[in-house]
């Protein structure tokens, strides 16, 4: 599975990239993520299965969803992205993909 998060600044991002790529390769999982900002999200969305955002951003979700449609998007929820719960964001991956 491919994802893109969609952040601001990226800091945070980049530490919650690495627990998700630690979190599929423990789990057995294909997983591909790379992130960018609100602004890039329609360029760098080819090939997702899904988009998902940082919460500092989730005011930016109906843009974000005009510009990358039909990709499905959801923002993570800010206790998950906070602690880098895995187990959480991959049911949402899980649920944004199934459909």
């Amino acid at each position: 599975m491919k994802v893109l998060l969609v952040c601001a600044a990226g800091m945070s991002t980049s530490i919650l990239m690495k627990k998700l790529e630690k979190y599929a390769a423990e789990q057995g999982i294909e997983f591909e993520i790379s992130a960018t900002g609100v602004s890039n999200a329609a360029v760098e969305c080819e090939g997702a299965d899904c988009v998902l955002m940082g919460p500092q951003v989730s005011y930016q979700k109906a843009n974000v969803e005009k510009a990358v449609d039909p990709i499905p998007v959801a923002v993570i929820p800010p206790a998950d992205y906070g602690i880098g719960n895995c187990a959480n964001i991959f049911k949402l991956i899980d649920g944004l993909i199934q459909g």
